[in-house]
């Protein structure tokens, strides 16, 4: 309980500024952050299964957000959400919650695991891009009035535009915050440094404000005992496919980013977390936030890391979070007309920078083509036109990529030179000598491989006189009604052929596939030999006597095939 309760202050000191910045980003009043925070951390600590992720808003989901009512015309010129925007939150909560819920409900969560992290990478880095851009005119404190920006690159000639009303006290405000972060992080790493810097930064405000300096303050806002919301079903009519698009957008990004810290820092611990409880437990704290003015919620990097970094034993430590949070709520409603808004907006832009991780980029790029180009796509699309299109298509090309890659096995030849070495074979001649060839068939032979994988062992026979083919399944997986037939071809074109195929290391699952498709009862079970665990080279040896057997009266050329880019 005790290391519990120190962590869950640890964690409340750092979510409660935290709170307030991301409601800023999303141009949300101050207390939606705050009772997002509470309720979402409350909640996740109830129905969540332990102390990895700790439940609250994100970077990635408040600018996400931030897009949505962009998208809507629904933010003023001083970068504020109008009145529209209040009625439409809420929709999209519970609609992000009953997505969620679902996906818990018919365990769908695991197909997060086939999305590429790349993705997230790519869309995270946008993010950041975007976070630190937004909040560049209040860091400067710009007096003339700054249009909103479509896109990252007119948002920057917008500010590059009024650059020249840029406020010194503001300015001032912003370095010095700014000092102060990074000596306490220097020097007192272990600290709530943001909230401490927004602590001291308010101080320094409030004597510039005294100086008679002109500085910029948050507005105060007024504290309800009952903050209940819901969904608003007129604007819900008006907006459906807005509401409905936006909300998947973050339901997805919740179990990316959520699933994939708490998987992390489980792993870290020598712990498994059960994704379809974690995903419950997001879907009812966004329908909990729906309910209680708050904003999405999304497992947070930064707090998960804290909690468990601060010793944290079980999940009420989350459940403690929240507790702190929502009563800060309840004291903070007047407090926060202290605190200037360049000093918040300073934070908000050092948690966007601390977002851009050098290592994931280098690796996101250098890795291999494929991550590459998710990143390259995910991340321009965020910057050029918006966060939701960004991560909708990132995941479509990490998935067509993915698929292209399962589906398009590479097979190299080898065969025994002059000297008896094994070694390529470059010509594809046919020999007069009978020959024997052996292939390593290895990876997905789902319906999308299987005209691939016909197309590259019915070539094996072209131009050879091959008269056994072994075929090694022990790698091949996931055989369906599609490769089934596609082998039945094979047999049948190898037949008229003269030539006999064997199949061995062949799994007991692909045995029962072939037995209940009829297949196996239209082959020689001479031929067939079942993978032996006990013995692994067991079947390939009487495969190879077999071959010997058929061509008793031959000498054969031995060939083999293998994967060249396995492992890869």
């Amino acid at each position: 309980m005790y290391q519990d309760s120190k962590a869950g202050i640890n964690v409340a000191l750092l979510a409660i500024p935290q709170g307030m910045a991301y409601a800023l980003i999303a141009g949300l009043p101050l207390h939606f952050g705050l009772l997002a925070s509470g309720v979402s951390a409350l909640v996740g600590g109830i129905f969540g299964g332990g102390k990895f992720i700790t439940l609250g808003p994100t970077n990635a989901t408040a600018v996400l957000l931030l897009g949505v009512f962009l998208q809507l015309k629904m933010v003023s010129t001083n970068g504020e959400v109008t009145h529209s925007a209040l009625l439409v939150l809420p929709s999209i909560l519970v609609c992000t919650g009953i997505w969620l819920i679902l996906a818990s409900f018919f365990r769908i969560s695991f197909l997060i695991k086939f999305i590429s992290r790349t993705v997230i990478t790519g869309y995270i880095t946008a993010a950041s891009f975007l976070i630190i851009i937004n909040q560049m005119d209040n860091v400067f404190g710009l007096q003339d009035p700054l249009p909103l920006g479509t896109n990252f690159f007119e948002s920057i000639f917008f500010i590059i535009k009024a650059f020249h009303s840029f406020s010194i006290s503001s300015l001032l405000l912003s370095i010095i915050t700014l000092f102060f972060f990074l000596i306490l992080k220097k020097q007192f790493n272990n600290l709530p440094n943001i909230a401490i810097s927004l602590i001291l930064g308010s101080f320094i405000g409030q004597f510039l404000i005294f100086q008679d300096y002109k500085v910029l303050c948050l507005k105060p806002f007024s504290v309800n005992i009952f903050p209940l919301s819901g969904p608003d079903f007129s604007m819900f009519v008006i907006h459906w496919q807005v509401i409905l698009q936006s909300s998947f957008a973050i339901a997805l990004l919740c179990l990316i980013e959520g699933l994939s810290i708490g998987k992390s820092l489980a792993s870290r611990n020598g712990k498994r977390i059960q994704s379809d409880r974690e995903s419950f437990s997001f879907g009812i704290a966004n329908l909990s936030c729906g309910f209680f003015s708050g904003m999405p919620a999304s497992g947070s990097l930064t707090r998960s890391s804290l909690n468990v970094n601060s010793g944290a034993k079980s999940g009420f430590s989350n459940i403690f979070t929240g507790f702190l949070v929502l009563l800060g709520y309840f004291f903070l409603g007047e407090a926060v007309q202290w605190i200037p808004v360049s000093v918040l907006s300073t934070l908000v832009v050092i948690i966007g920078f601390s977002l851009i991780k050098k290592n994931q980029l280098v690796t996101a790029i250098k890795s291999s083509r494929s991550d590459a180009l998710t990143f390259v796509v995910t991340f321009t699309l965020g910057l050029v036109f918006s966060l939701q299109i960004a991560i909708f298509v990132g995941v479509v090309t990490s998935l067509f990529l993915f698929l292209k890659k399962v589906a398009e096995p590479e097979m190299t030849e080898h065969g025994y030179n002059a000297d008896g070495e094994l070694t390529y074979i470059v010509s594809k001649t046919k020999s007069s000598q009978p020959e024997v060839s052996i292939v390593h068939v290895e990876g997905e032979l789902f319906f999308a491989a299987a005209d691939l994988f016909y197309e590259q062992i019915r070539r094996v026979g072209e131009n050879r006189n091959i008269k056994v083919l072994v075929l090694k399944l022990l790698n091949a997986h996931h055989l369906d009604a599609t490769s089934v037939l596609a082998l039945e071809e094979l047999l049948d074109y190898y037949k008229e052929k003269k030539c006999h195929v064997l199949l061995c290391e062949v799994r007991k699952d692909a045995i029962k596939i072939l037995k209940n498709s009829g297949v196996l009862s239209r082959i020689n079970r001479k031929n067939i030999f079942p993978h032996i665990r006990s013995n692994p080279t067991l079947s390939t040896a009487k495969a190879i006597k077999r071959a010997k057997y058929l061509l008793s009266h031959h000498e054969a050329k031995v060939t083999i095939y293998s994967n060249e880019k396995r492992g890869k």
